[in-house]
């Protein structure tokens, strides 16, 4: 299984996420320390309701609690997007008129 679906897999199995985004940034990284060792760059999306009423810590936290071990072998750096469906709904509407 290749990183990105081990990635997927893993969040899906932790956080019956309503939607999982996940974008392989390692080619921004070429020649940077972290990159030398074959572990990849990675920018994840994860909109679960297992997030609602956690702080963005705390969410961050679960998402590292479903990958963590990843960390040490496959992934050197990770961005996390983690929201609840009302948040994706916000961040997804037309800006109002003023």
């Amino acid at each position: 299984m290749d990183r990105i679906a081990e990635i997927k897999a893993r969040l899906k199995r932790e956080l019956s996420p309503s939607h999982v985004n996940i974008i392989d940034e390692s080619h921004l990284h070429a020649g940077h320390a972290g990159a030398a060792s074959g572990a990849g760059h990675f920018n994840v999306t994860v909109v679960s309701e297992i997030f609602a009423g956690q702080s963005p810590v705390q969410r961050h936290r679960m998402v590292y609690a479903a990958i963590g071990d990843l960390m040490q072998t496959e992934i050197h750096a990770l961005s996390i997007n983690a929201q609840i469906p009302d948040d994706q709904e916000t961040d997804n509407r037309a800006p109002e008129e003023t």
